[in-house]
């Protein structure tokens, strides 16, 4: 089995995690994934939703937007559609519960933090690369707060990471590029922390079904990635 990238099975593409990317954002990390580039930042504010108001924790929140020519060809921008695709709905959603899950939202107080993710440049891959650049310009939002005195320690009791694996011609790979995930039996996201546990894990079968082993072997390669993903969260944030 060959990928058209040449690389081996398990190996991810080049990885890149640049954090202070924005100049205005609290925290900000442009993620590159091979030629998957997503600019995520990350918003502090000093309120919660209404229906968090006096319940003395705060939130974590995440929007999601592919840019008119991320992809081959133009799609309009959702805002000038009227209304957001339920692949976009999804995903955010999938950001925030990752985010969420290794926050402290009582440790927080009563602030949210906004977090932005947009697609620059799209090769496969868009959703793990959000959550796993999120985490950084999280990290650094809540590195200023801790920095300014409005919180004790950081609110964070784990790293979160994404990755996708998938069957290429009968193989099972790691971190799909555009051109494995078109033509893939079987794709899989997942999401975990850095001590190995499992945020949330998305497999559907494709071209044709896969058995237990199969599903097995992507998560293990997965475990391996998500193990890399959070050695450059660390050299990004100089932890």
């Amino acid at each position: 089995m060959n990928r058209p990238s040449g690389r081996a099975a398990d190996a991810l593409r080049t990885i890149r995690l640049e954090p202070g990317f924005s100049k205005h954002a609290e925290g900000s990390c442009m993620a590159r994934f091979g030629d998957t580039h997503v600019l995520c930042t990350a918003s502090i504010e000093e309120r919660v939703p209404p229906w968090l108001r006096g319940e003395g924790r705060g939130w974590v929140t995440a929007e999601y937007g592919m840019l008119p020519r991320s992809t081959n060809t133009r799609t309009d921008r959702e805002a000038a559609r009227g209304k957001q695709s339920g692949r976009t709905q999804e995903i955010q959603r999938l950001i925030g519960r990752s985010l969420r899950a290794v926050t402290d939202l009582v440790a927080l107080g009563e602030r949210q933090i906004r977090v932005d993710c947009d697609v620059i440049q799209a090769d496969g891959g868009t959703r793990t690369a959000a959550i796993t650049g999120s985490y950084v310009a999280l990290h650094a939002a809540l590195a200023r707060l801790v920095a300014a005195g409005d919180l004790k320690a950081l609110p964070l009791t784990d790293h979160v990471a994404a990755v996708s694996c998938g069957i290429h011609e009968g193989v099972p790979v790691l971190d799909l590029d555009y051109a494995e995930d078109s033509k893939a039996h079987a794709d899989a996201n997942f999401v975990m922390t850095g001590k190995g546990l499992i945020v949330e894990v998305q497999a559907t079968a494709e071209g044709a079904t896969f058995d237990r082993a199969a599903l097995d072997r992507l998560m293990e390669l997965a475990g391996q990635g998500i193990a890399e993903l959070v050695g450059h969260q660390k050299a990004a944030l100089g932890l």
